[in-house]
């Protein structure tokens, strides 16, 4: 006898109980018209995922049981198995623990608990949890069904380096040869990730000789993004379906049916590029904004925030404004001009040679005798960032800076001035990728004009001036910072592996600390990298270390 099990790749609102409640009753309602046996969930499905400090308030917690009971009295037909957050009953340790409801048509038969918790990188989940400590198989519709959450799935493949884990949730469940694994997830992307999830369900269903179904969130929450790709493998490993990535989906498993293996083929750039109109776009509705804003100089970076901000809210809701300086070429503010019509968005002149004159004028006494510097070229900076949160506060509009993580990486950015916004668009984008998304964009029209793609990065602050004056070529640039930032190398490993010179390497490595009290400061980014600036990376301002 088959089962048919409905993955229902959902994406929740953090907090918003009522709306996500509504969102898995509805899947309910499509289960049983499709004629499913089981609905699987993702991780913490009804709180959504992360929903950090909502989980120390009492009463999140017990709005969160009076969903389940609705649940519960909806599941008539079915079984379900659901993700939520639920109080640690036996008074020891953690006050909560990361659960499944499991659910028989219209009863609560249990909870399996999370055994392993990630700390580490994005995750804080000891912060909250106590760990499961035990595991049994669910008799549901005749068949022996074996339940792990996320993290418990992932040591058994080899993939955690962060932590060792005491025991392994996949190696307990193997005296009890289940007939199926299912695995609730809310695994966040990162670039390059989504074919790792197919190989840790791979791993597991190979030593328990059982398919292997894993029902991923999808979404973006805060900085965030989940992919979704939910996964299906059969007893041997073979990939059978794949849910869509960076989109709800319901994915009909029948296990009793013949399948054909399936292969996963996804383009790094294209899914790079979706994670990052999913997490703008997600970042704008669940806060209720529909409008966004920037700054359009005819740069790249702005460019690449331009096309993303279409994508993600609509042309008819982005505001590009160019504001040229003494310094600004006609050349860039042409493209930008051509941009912003290629993309049909309203696009508006706002020239600030006027309060540049007027600070110049303003602080001169002060300034009398000093050479012009980076002082006169930030205030060209703030002056912008003052007109852009202007429109902001007047019209309504999100600001979204348009640093690229290069320049946040090495302090190239100016505080209260580029680096002002509500979101920070591709703070975790590499220059390097800046420019790949933006050839990818381009891949079969000309969208963002070439010229801005070919000419020298320059921010326009001073006659002549070129990114090059300050920084390396970027390409040096970006390998230093994955290989400090994400892969934690040293200096001297570094300058060896890459054949850079050590000084170099030093010097990046002081800027990367140096310019740690401005990112402190900047609005929260999309983190689409193994290790973005803001969340999960934790460094002091004030060290003697470096």
């Amino acid at each position: 006898m088959g089962m048919r099990i409905l993955v229902s790749q959902l994406n929740p609102t953090i907090g918003d109980l009522e709306g996500n409640t509504n969102k898995i009753l509805q899947t309910l309602d499509r289960a049983r018209s499709k004629g499913a046996d089981i609905v699987l969930f993702p991780e913490l499905t009804i709180c959504g995922y992360p929903p950090a400090d909502f989980l120390l308030h009492h009463s999140f917690i017990e709005a969160i049981d009076q969903c389940l009971d609705r649940i519960v009295h909806g599941s008539y037909g079915l079984a379900v198995v659901v993700g939520l957050p639920r109080l640690n009953l036996e008074g020891k340790g953690k006050p909560l623990l990361n659960s499944a409801a499991v659910i028989d048509d219209g009863q609560l038969i249990g909870y399996q608990d999370k055994w392993l918790l990630p700390t580490y990188d994005v995750f804080d989940e000891r912060r909250y949890f106590e760990p499961g400590t035990t595991t049994q198989i669910w008799k549901l519709r005749g068949k022996k069904v074996g339940i792990i959450i996320c993290e418990d799935i992932w040591q058994h493949a080899g993939y955690i380096s962060s932590t060792r884990y005491p025991r392994d949730p996949v190696l307990e469940l193997l005296p009890y040869k289940p007939d199926v694994l299912l695995n609730l997830s809310a695994s966040p992307y990162q670039f390059q990730k989504p074919d790792m999830r197919v190989n840790v369900c791979t791993k597991a269903a190979k030593t328990l000789q059982c398919p292997v179904v894993l029902c991923c969130q999808v979404g973006g929450n805060d900085q965030l993004v989940f992919d979704g790709y939910s996964v299906c493998v059969d007893k041997d490993g073979h990939l059978r379906q794949l849910g869509k990535g960076f989109a709800e989906d319901d994915m009909l498993v029948d296990l009793g049916a013949a399948a054909c293996p399936c292969t996963f083929y996804y383009d790094p750039l294209q899914d790079l590029y979706s994670a990052l109109v999913l997490g703008i776009r997600d970042y704008f509705y669940k806060l209720g904004f529909r409008q966004g804003c920037l700054g359009l100089s005819g740069g790249i970076d702005s460019a690449l925030v331009a096309c993303i901000a279409v994508e993600a809210l609509g042309k008819e809701n982005v505001l590009a404004i160019n504001m040229p300086s003494r310094y600004s070429s006609q050349e860039a503010r042409d493209d930008a001009a051509a941009l912003a019509k290629t993309l049909g968005i309203e696009y508006k002149t706002i020239p600030i040679e006027g309060p540049f004159n007027d600070y110049l004028e303003l602080l001169q006494p002060f300034f009398e005798g000093k050479e012009p510097d980076i002082t006169e070229e930030n205030l060209q900076a703030r002056i912008r960032g003052m007109i852009l949160m202007a429109i902001s506060n007047k019209l309504g509009y999100v600001v979204m800076s348009t640093g690229n993580k290069s320049e946040m990486g090495m302090g190239y950015c100016t505080l209260y001035g580029d680096m002002a916004g509500g979101i920070a668009a591709i703070s975790d984008v590499t220059k390097t990728h800046v420019y790949a998304l933006s050839r990818w964009i381009n891949r079969e029209r000309e969208i963002i004009p070439n010229r801005i793609i070919e000419r020298a990065p320059s921010a326009e602050l001073r006659d002549g001036q070129k990114d090059s004056d300050s920084l390396p070529d970027y390409e040096i640039v970006d390998t230093v910072l994955q290989a400090y930032v994400e892969d934690y190398l040293s200096p001297q490993q570094i300058a060896q592996k890459y054949e850079l010179p050590f000084e170099l390497v030093v010097d990046l490595v002081r800027r990367i600390h140096r310019a740690e009290y401005k990112r402190r400061q900047a609005p929260p980014g999309i983190r689409v990298s193994k290790k973005a600036f803001r969340v999960g990376r934790k460094y002091p301002i004030v060290q003697g270390w470096i």
